[in-house]
């Protein structure tokens, strides 16, 4: 029996105990006080007549002394009290109960992805299923979460995903993926349920730390992700990038033709310059496809752009080209040293750590909690812990911790007491990557950016996400709504804020698209751009 039956039987209960002793002392108040007896059957029918203001029936003549009297209008206001009493503890409440709408425990979806649990990161996968036309529904235990997302118009429906019941009334048998991301331990119990019931159905499993993905894969995921592994190489591809002159990680398209981001540090050369000024393109011959300044997104730049510090430019060129432009874009040598700091020793920044030093780059290691790579054991957002770590001369912070209000907050005592320290952030929500540049830091990566985009990536076969740990996004997708136009008809930059960079044709890569490039049914045309842009490509191009 659930709480609030308890307290519908308790109060029934008391009202009948409440009834049967009225009618006791109301049958022993007509004996004292009147001289006249009554049953206990008749005493309780008057007490009911009482409470309820009903009536009193022919009894009213007999009470003529001040006790009795007395005694009826106790009764009498008992009653009233009740009432008030019921209307606030019962009765709306039941009304309200049958008037709410109860969370959706099912749905009619076929060939969709289902998606077990919600988390932010998960929304971002959403969104790019949407974007192809693939749908999804959430398998969430909180009501309450299902119940926010339906009110969204967003396909949920509550349930434990660890039970039979509930991965069959989220029609598994019809649907064309699992994805499960609830936590390293409960993962494989859904994939063993799942895998039960549908021997064929592609599962895909989020880890978060690396020894539990061979038990991920025993239980019977097809594919294991690990998002915190990549964000980290990441995190440490930017902090390289701050500390050398050699051109980092780029995205291969063709023998000639390479993209890659830049940060523009500070006394960088580009710095105050606008694109034509800089000559990157008349020059270098390198196409700019968009510029990232403080969370925000510009496709295409005009030649009057004025470059600033920690602008982060898209470019496209040849591997030479491309670095000759790093040079540029890299501030000259100062007294500082290149030395990193790496904030935080999870899986994270672990994965910094392993990769600056498999890159030879000097860098020192600060945490909470004492062990063998940990240089210093300390709070990050502790001044004296960031002195003992002598920031001040260190060329660059990567704030790793998983905790997106601490990154905050230590990006702005970084920027007080030591302004000339890039700060390159990991931050766990996309709404929080505004407020870590609005706080000072140079570059930021969203864990849900990242984990969305895989998931996306091995989801969608007509999509490849090429860039997961980048703040662009560039994808390889078809566009067979475009067929037969234009890429001038089509307008992408204008109407849809991203950049068409090459197209696949009968396995050969074109590269130089202009206007008048016609798109057929069977290219694979390379987008860049935010994922906002790019999404939006892939919904119109369906």
């Amino acid at each position: 029996m659930n709480t609030w039956w308890r307290r519908i039987v308790l109060s029934l209960v008391a009202v009948f105990g409440i009834v049967i002793a009225y009618g006791y002392i109301y049958r022993w108040g007509m004996m004292t006080f009147e001289g006249e007896e009554r049953t206990i059957y008749q005493s309780i029918q008057v007490v009911i007549e009482s409470l309820t203001t009903a009536g009193f029936g022919g009894d009213t003549d007999a009470w003529n002394t001040t006790p009795m009297n007395l005694i009826v209008i106790g009764m009498n206001l008992s009653g009233v009290l009740l009432v008030f009493l019921a209307l606030p503890l019962f009765v709306v409440p039941l009304f309200q109960r049958a008037l709410a709408t109860q969370p959706p425990a099912s749905t009619d979806l076929a060939d969709h992805v289902i998606i077990c649990s919600h988390r932010e990161r998960e929304d971002v996968l959403r969104n790019e299923l949407e974007a192809a036309d693939v749908p999804s529904v959430f398998v969430d235990d909180n009501p309450e979460t299902v119940m926010e997302l339906t009110d969204d118009g967003i396909e949920a429906m509550v349930g434990d995903p660890e039970h039979e019941q509930t991965l069959r009334a989220a029609n598994i048998d019809d649907a064309r993926a699992l994805v499960v991301d609830i936590s390293d331990e409960a993962n494989p119990e859904v994939i063993l349920t799942a895998r039960e019931l549908h021997d064929d159905i592609q599962i895909i499993s989020v880890a978060e730390d690396e020894g539990v993905t061979v038990y991920h894969r025993y239980a019977g995921a097809d594919v294991v992700v690990r998002p915190r592994q990549v964000l980290g190489r990441g995190l440490a591809a930017k902090a390289a990038m701050a500390v050398t002159t050699e051109l980092q990680e780029t995205i291969e398209l063709g023998e000639r033709l390479e993209i890659t981001e830049f940060l523009v540090e500070r006394g960088s050369a580009l710095i105050g310059r606008t694109i034509g000024e800089s000559s990157i393109r008349n020059r270098m011959g390198i196409s700019v496809i968009g510029t990232w300044l403080n969370g925000e997104f510009v496709p295409a730049p005009g030649p009057e752009t004025v470059i600033e510090e920690n602008t982060i430019l898209l470019v496209a060129g040849s591997h030479e080209r491309l670095t000759e432009l790093t040079s540029r874009t890299v501030a000259p040598a100062e007294d500082r040293s290149n030395r990193v700091i790496v904030a935080g020793h999870g899986e994270v920044g672990r994965t910094v750590s392993e990769a600056l030093e498999t890159d030879d780059l000097a860098h020192t290691v600060i945490d909470r909690r004492e062990a063998d790579s940990v240089d210093i054991v300390g709070d990050i957002t502790d001044e004296t812990t960031l002195a003992a770590a002598d920031i001040a001369n260190a060329r660059s912070v990567v704030l790793a911790v998983n905790d997106d209000t601490a990154a905050i907050y230590a990006t702005l005592v970084i920027e007080k007491i030591a302004p000339k320290t890039e700060v390159i952030a990991r931050a766990n929500e996309t709404e929080t990557v505004r407020k870590l540049y609005r706080a000072g830091a140079e570059y930021v990566l969203a864990l849900s950016t990242v984990t969305g985009r895989m998931l996306s990536s091995i989801l969608l076969e007509d999509e490849q996400v090429l860039t997961p740990e980048t703040q662009f996004e560039i994808v390889r997708t078809d566009a067979p709504a475009f067929a037969g136009r234009t890429l001038g008809e089509i307008d992408v930059r204008a109407r849809l804020g991203c950049t068409v960079v090459a197209a696949e044709r009968n396995r050969e890569l074109m590269t130089d698209l202009g206007p008048e490039f016609t798109v057929r049914r069977d290219d694979a045309l390379i987008v860049a751009g935010s994922d906002e842009t790019v999404n939006r490509f892939i919904a119109a191009s369906r």
